[in-house]
């Protein structure tokens, strides 16, 4: 380690609390510590005639150049902003980690220093991301404010006593090869204008990014009319039933509702009129999905509306979801971008309108089924095959695994759960018994069957024991336990536990142990109730369903965070095991080998590939890299599904791109969609699409594939 004294601190003032430091030009008040780093100190001029050192970082673990005062600390504002003169030395991005330390504490962000000209990048002395703006994603950085390029780091962690500052330390991961950063002037600025001109007028009239352009944005109301008028090209219903079952294929029984079953050695749904049916299918085909919070996000939006606009409205989506505990702006005035624009184009007729249009556009590109959270008007259109929700809302018991992103766990033991699931299934089915378009029921949806971590299997039953005695869960499980060990002891040697009555086991706050090789007890127990919690909640499900309604299938319950537990008791209650898996092949989501053991069907609910170059900063929960890629990624999941033999369908999330804003849902803000928030279809991908529906789905045209295995 080389430490260079002396070498730089100008202790100017630039405002009431601020400090610039210039490595350009140094004073002897600041130590500079390299470590597997150097410090050229030849001045450089860049194209901006700024003056500029070079910091070259070597290939080592963590290569860096630490700042720190001479003596004593520095006093900077509190809530304020540290600002770099920077440009990056190579022809590629590199990452540059920055580290300001106050004695033990410490505040860190991480950036994307992309090539090209200076810029100044802008750290906020404070913890701050995206979701505290109320979006998933922040806005891609840098950014042109018309005066300077600015990188501005929109997530920091940690937290400091800007008044004492000891250290900032510039860093990068570990390089493969030397890598050269000039940088300038750093100071330390009050206030966070920085991070608020990175989020200030982001948005225009139409919903859409302002800050980049590409094929399908449009600047006026005519072009918006002109891009969404086109009528899709109708396609074709040869080989198909008009439910959208392969003539093709050997015909199989005819029971005038969708059913399932194994023909050879692979699963397939069965329409109405007994010919095989893949299930192409499409999440959230709905006009309200638009909607994004402006309230306390005003200054993000150039057009933003008034309370008491058109297409606007007043919710609160705060929560102690784990979708919501980080989210900030999430209350108070939305708008509905999507909506809006569809009035721009439909005038008076948006729902029956839309309806059309978007139903019109489904059938030409070959999807054949309409997926959770759709539209129910969809369902008097008898064009397309629909599913309906069954969400089980009441007073029940619920246990908590930690992760609960969309709520805790329904307690199933609860007989207040039973009567809700009654109310539920009756509320669902009312109207849809006899109707041969329905495809089946969905239970709930993406339930936190498992927490989060190494143990997070085990989270159902840690959680149920750490209830009080009147949980209906823990009592099954203490139930199975007295069952399995017979007396209070030989369950305390099974376990390695200190208690000696199962009054002790009751307690209210148990902490049940993790499993261990010297208590193998205690893994196989989890799974037991594991088992039997899944049981529960399933046969529950699905007895009040096929009482209500024996004619439609039960889809399972969408399952996401899941063990293999529930995916065993689902395969045995329902008809179909319904799996949200965002992953590259169907394989890597879910075992295949295990539902082709138990010899049950899946079906593919959610799925998508996103890219951040139309418009919204998230590129999905699976990301390609360029808009072209999306319909690659679609066409290798599909085709891996259809030949998988247990996969009877796969459903797309979602029709339309989420708001770039972030949805009121849970600031969700990814470009996922078939469309755009403007409406207008990216042909490039729906074409790929079309094309993989078509050979997957049958009819003419259809060129074989995976899905005749």
């Amino acid at each position: 380690m080389k430490t260079l004294t002396c070498l730089l601190l100008t202790g100017c003032t630039l405002g009431a609390h601020a400090t610039e430091i210039n490595l350009a030009h140094p004073t002897p008040a600041v130590r500079i510590t390299p470590t597997a780093a150097t410090l050229d100190p030849t001045v450089r001029k860049a194209a901006d005639g700024s003056d500029l050192v070079a910091v070259t970082y070597t290939p080592s673990p963590s290569p860096a150049l630490v700042l720190a005062p001479g003596q004593g600390t520095w006093a900077w504002p509190a809530n304020g902003t540290l600002r770099l003169r920077v440009q990056n030395g190579m022809p590629w991005p590199v990452t540059l980690i920055v580290d300001v330390a106050s004695g033990e504490k410490h505040l860190k962000a991480t950036v994307g220093l992309p090539p090209g000209p200076p810029q100044t990048l802008s750290v906020p002395l404070t913890a701050t991301s995206p979701r505290a703006f109320g979006m998933q994603v922040g806005p891609p950085m840098p950014f042109d404010d018309g005066k300077t390029k600015r990188l501005v780091a929109l997530s920091t962690d940690g937290a400091i006593d800007a008044a004492k500052v000891t250290s900032v330390t510039l860093s990068m991961p570990q390089p493969g090869a030397a890598q050269t950063v000039l940088m300038g002037t750093l100071e330390a600025v009050p206030g966070d204008a920085d991070l608020r001109a990175a989020y200030t007028g982001i948005v225009d009239q139409y919903g859409q990014y302002r800050r980049a352009t590409w094929p399908e944005k449009i600047t006026s109301d005519e072009a918006l009319r002109q891009r969404t008028s086109s009528p899709a090209a109708p396609a074709s219903t040869a080989g198909l039933d008009r439910f959208g079952g392969r003539t093709d294929l050997p015909t199989m029984h005819a029971s005038g509702f969708f059913r399932v079953q194994k023909q050879g050695d692979r699963w397939w749904l069965v329409t109405p009129e007994g010919h095989a049916f893949f299930s192409l299918g499409v999440n959230a085909v709905n006009h309200t999905d638009g909607r994004t919070y402006v309230q306390g996000r005003e200054f993000m939006f150039t057009a933003a509306p008034a309370a008491g606009s058109p297409f606007t409205g007043s919710s609160d989506s705060r929560s102690d979801n784990g979708s919501q505990r980080d989210n900030g702006m999430n209350h108070g005035l939305w708008w509905d971008v999507y909506s809006n624009n569809l009035a721009r184009t439909l005038g008076n007729d948006v729902e029956a309108g839309w309806r059309k249009r978007t139903l019109d556009r489904l059938k030409a590109w070959r999807f054949n089924t309409l997926g959770n959270w759709s539209d129910p008007a969809f369902a008097g259109d008898k064009r397309i095959a629909y599913t309906v929700p069954v969400l089980i809302k009441g007073d029940f018991n619920t246990v908590s695994t930690g992760y609960d992103y969309w709520g805790r766990m329904p307690d199933p033991f609860d007989p207040r759960f039973a009567k809700a699931a009654q109310q539920a299934v009756a509320n669902a089915t009312k109207g849809k018994v006899d109707d041969p378009w329905l495809l089946g029921y969905f239970a709930d949806n993406e339930l936190a069957w498992a927490g989060q971590g190494p143990q997070g299997r085990w989270a159902l039953s840690t959680g149920s024991l750490a209830q009080g005695p009147q949980s209906p869960a823990k009592q099954a499980f203490v139930a199975y336990l007295k069952k399995a060990h017979g007396d209070a002891a030989a369950f305390a040697k099974a376990w390695g536990l200190a208690i000696t009555t199962w009054d002790q086991l009751n307690a209210e706050g148990f902490k049940a142990p993790d499993p261990s090789e010297a208590h193998p007890a205690i893994a196989a127990d989890y799974i037991a109730f594991g088992k039997l919690y899944a049981e529960q909640y399933f046969r529950t499900v699905a007895e009040t369903l096929k009482k209500a309604d024996p004619h439609h299938l039960f889809l399972g319950g969408r399952l996401a965070i899941r063990t293999p537990e529930a995916e065993e008791m689902s395969a045995k209650y329902t008809d179909v095991t319904s799996i949200n898996t965002y992953t590259d092949l169907p394989e890597h989501g879910f075992d295949v080998a295990e539902f082709k053991r138990w010899d049950k069907p899946v079906l593919l609910t959610e799925f998508h590939f996103g890219s951040s170059d139309r418009g919204p900063f998230g590129n999905g929960v699976a990301a390609v890299a360029s808009e072209d890629e999306r319909g690659k990624a679609y066409a290798r999941f599909v085709d891996a599904a259809a030949a998988s033999g247990v996969v009877v369908g796969t459903h797309w999330f979602q029709y339309v791109d989420q708001p770039v804003t972030g949805r009121v849902l849970d600031g969700e803000n990814a470009h996922i969609g078939l469309v755009g928030i403007t409406d207008i279809p990216f042909e490039g991908f729906t074409h790929a699409v079309t094309v993989t529906n078509g050979r997957v789905g049958g009819g003419a045209g259809a060129s074989g594939g995976g899905s005749h295995r």
